[in-house]
């Protein structure tokens, strides 16, 4: 049987509303993390952030945005944090993979896709400017509390 590339570290399923969630401890045994967000939020005009190991100073993250909605399409730069806004209230899903994320000899890059059906999709391209293993990820959302049910998972990526 082969193995999996996937290794489960951590689901959290909201038992309440809450408009952060803080993976910690994280083991430094694989090649990349990827987290799996499937969430409602209290309303529409929301936005997502992740920072890592606790590090919310702006000037050490970069970001490049691009999104549509199948009639039109914007791009943006930001340097504030890890960054994403799906303008929906329902089926959220938002993907982030951070990549070589125990590599202590680089900073590190994160992808970003999030999309809802009702409101198009996202992606970007993120820099977090630290040559440090990540060991924890918050995520924090602006303007709305993810709703009851709402499902994070985070995965090691074996190499």
């Amino acid at each position: 049987m082969p193995t999996p590339t996937y290794i489960p570290l951590q689901t959290i399923t909201l038992g309440s509303a809450a408009s952060s969630v803080t993976f910690a401890s994280i083991p430094a045994t694989y090649r990349d993390l990827v987290l799996v967000m499937n969430y409602g939020a209290s309303n529409a005009t929301n936005s997502g952030k992740a920072f890592v190991n606790g590090d919310t100073t702006a000037a050490n993250y970069k970001s490049v945005r691009m999104r549509g909605n199948g009639s039109s399409a914007t791009s943006n730069a930001n340097g504030e944090s890890i960054r994403w806004e799906i303008q929906a209230t329902s089926g959220l899903v938002t993907t982030l993979q951070f990549m070589d994320y125990s590599a202590t000899d680089k900073h590190k890059t994160v992808l970003v896709r999030a999309n809802a059906a009702s409101a198009g999709t996202e992606a970007s391209a993120s820099r977090w400017a630290s040559n440090s293993a990540i060991t924890s990820i918050a995520v924090n959302f602006l303007g709305t509390d993810l709703t009851t049910g709402s499902t994070l998972s985070l995965y090691g990526i074996a190499s």
